[in-house]
């Protein structure tokens, strides 16, 4: 009996937490696809309706902005490229950070640090806030 109740106490929950990180993980592959190939119904499946987007120049977009831009002419971004992804699960909240490199049709590459929290809801995984900041450059 000590034995379950120890396994009940320690295994499952961090067993839940990297399901919960996979699935995390999972709607964040599902936004990147959306985005890159601004697919409207997608990016609103993927966004909380509370989004609060801050662009790396300051610029602020909500959910009905962010999707208006990101589906303008079939999309906005050719690459975005995550790396050093970190995923902090708290229930049903996900801190998110990473590195990014995003390329946009135009052809100019973004090179930022991002913060995203994410939470589940009804419909699952979905994006509530996004922080971007530009990294310094290297030299």
């Amino acid at each position: 009996m000590r034995l379950l109740f120890t396994l009940l106490l320690f295994v499952l929950p961090a067993f839940a937490a990297g399901s919960a990180e996979k699935d995390v993980l999972t709607a964040i592959e599902s936004w990147k696809q959306a985005a890159l190939h601004g697919d409207a119904a997608a990016l609103n499946r993927s966004y909380h309706d509370g989004l609060l987007y801050t662009h790396s120049n300051g610029m602020t977009q909500n959910k009905a902005t962010a999707v208006a831009a990101e589906t303008a002419a079939n999309g906005v971004y050719k690459g975005v490229d995550m790396r050093d992804v970190e995923v902090h699960v708290y229930g049903d909240t996900a801190i998110v950070e990473y590195k990014l490199d995003l390329t946009h049709f135009a052809g100019d590459v973004a090179h930022l640090h991002e913060i995203m929290v994410w939470v589940k809801d009804p419909q699952g995984w979905r994006m509530l806030a996004r922080h971007a900041t530009k990294l310094p450059v290297a030299r």
